[in-house]
């Protein structure tokens, strides 16, 4: 039964990715197949590629500003019923969400559609375990990330629009080609088509640093929860990384123990105590104080007779995990709350580190398995989405210089997003790009398809929110009732 649910969950999980790519990758490719810079099959396969390439290089940061979403309680036990209910209820409202615009050819986010099923799926798990309406929603870390998906398309309208009028002013007369609207079944000029393949490989590029993470995270945590022993805890970790592990964790006891006062917690509840305080809603305690001091001595005793993960038995890695989870996740907030003095907040920092990259890691097979997702997904959807890039924004039909604009946008804007660790939506990045070309151009927009994506983009969040707790709910039941799991 294991290998059934994690080949059912990886399954799902790449099939986001593969949908992903009917959305975001083809937008990537939209202005260089449009202009017929390059060949349809030949710009995918080079679009790939650089998705690959993006990838293999990404920090994983954003894969875990996504987890970071999800409910504190199904995160810790993603093996559980709920936990299963979890994986697949957010991702097939995802992909059933995503089916449906690219049907009706409207570039919505996959990115929107993750976030709002994860929503989704949160304040069901309150309602059903009897919590506080939205309790099991980090609104904080969803606020964060609403704010990043709001502001990133209004800058791609306005920077793209400002860099078009630029480069009006500076080179329309002296490469007057530049700006005119591609001939169909003619290739622009060479210099054009350079031009035009290096924003599209860049758009591709860190297209796959951004949005090629979002599904790494999940299957991290359905591999976690399916095969603790093996994904638990980063297996390949070094003797003197473990080392260094438990000689911070001494230090760090130390001064939570100093501002726990007289505090005291048993180490069955201290694992309470920090899940309630890392929630939204938790609130900080002398016994927080001692929960993490009794913790860290935790972890001290866990690691420190070892030299290697895999001494650990396969029970033991997953609470250490879950451990080094609390700790983490703890010491972040804290940080973010100002409640380290100067004089500790950068070791406490180094220790947060050292502790996330034994959990936070992304196995290379799976990095790899999502860059396949994304470009096969690309080869069968991209057809839809670049029709309407090209011709259905504006009145007029797309020129070389507003495809070279709406994508450099593009790639700046995500980089950005990267350096943050935030997931922003490409197809909101790039569509509203080209918008802005068009409005700079005083080219017109063509008012029923710009009301058809915005109505997509505002329709998403509260859909997928429904969807993903109508299916966490079903399955919840399903997992629970039917097949008899706990």
């Amino acid at each position: 039964m294991t290998w059934v649910f994690l080949a059912i969950a990886l399954f799902f999980a790449l099939s986001f990715e593969f949908v992903n790519g009917f959305h975001d990758t083809a937008n990537a490719v939209a202005t260089v197949i449009y202009t017929q810079s390059l060949k349809p099959m030949v710009a995918v396969v080079w679009s790939g590629l650089w998705n690959l390439i993006g990838v293999l290089t990404s920090t994983g940061a954003v894969a875990y500003a996504i987890v970071a979403l999800l409910p504190v309680e199904l995160v810790l036990n993603v093996g559980s019923s709920a936990g299963f209910a979890m994986v697949f209820a957010l991702l097939i409202s995802a992909i059933i969400w995503n089916l449906g615009t690219w049907y009706l050819g409207l570039p919505a986010s996959s990115s929107h559609t993750l976030i709002g099923s994860i929503m989704g799926v949160g304040i069901a798990n309150s309602l059903l375990t009897g919590h506080a309406f939205g309790s099991g929603v980090n609104w904080a870390k969803a606020g964060e990330v609403g704010l990043s998906l709001l502001v990133s398309p209004l800058l791609g309208f306005m920077w793209a629009g400002l860099l078009l009028l630029l480069l009006k002013i500076l080179l329309e007369k002296r490469l007057p080609a530049l700006f005119a609207e591609p001939v169909k079944g003619e290739p622009p000029p060479w210099w054009i088509r350079l031009v035009l393949i290096g924003t599209c490989t860049g758009v591709s590029y860190y297209h796959g640093s951004n949005d090629g993470q979002k599904g790494m995270g999940l299957i991290v945590l359905i591999l976690v929860g399916v095969l603790p022993g093996m994904y638990a805890l980063k297996m390949d970790e070094t003797p003197e990384h473990i080392h260094a592990l438990v000689t911070e964790a001494q230090a760090a006891r130390t001064v939570f123990e100093k501002k726990a006062g007289a505090a005291t917690i048993t180490p069955e509840k201290a694992g309470e105590e920090l899940s309630a305080y890392i929630k939204t809603s938790g609130t900080l305690r002398d016994e927080t104080w001692a929960a993490l001091a009794t913790t860290c001595q935790t972890i001290e005793k866990e690691l420190g007779a070892i030299h290697n993960f895999t001494e650990l038995p396969d029970a033991a890695r997953r609470t250490t995990r879950t451990d080094i989870y609390l700790v983490g996740t703890s010491i972040a907030k804290l940080d973010k709350g100002k409640k380290f003095d100067s004089d500790t907040k950068e070791a406490m920092l180094a220790f947060q580190t050292s502790l996330d990259g034994v959990t936070k890691y992304i196995p290379q097979w799976v990095t790899y398995a999502v860059a396949l997702a994304l470009g096969l997904g690309t080869t069968v959807g991209w057809k839809r989405i670049v029709v309407t890039v090209g011709e259905k924004i504006g009145k007029t039909h797309l020129t070389y210089a507003q495809g070279a604009c709406a994508e450099l946008v593009a790639m700046i804007t995500i980089k950005l997003a990267d350096t943050r660790g935030w997931p922003v939506s490409t197809t909101h990045v790039l569509s509203s790009g080209i918008a802005g070309t068009m409005a700079a151009n005083r080219s017109g927009l063509q008012a029923q398809t710009l009301r058809n994506i915005l109505l997509a983009w505002v329709l998403t969040l509260p859909v997928c929110i429904f969807l993903g707790s109508i299916l966490f709910a079903f399955g919840n039941y399903v997992v629970l009732n039917v097949l008899g799991l706990k």
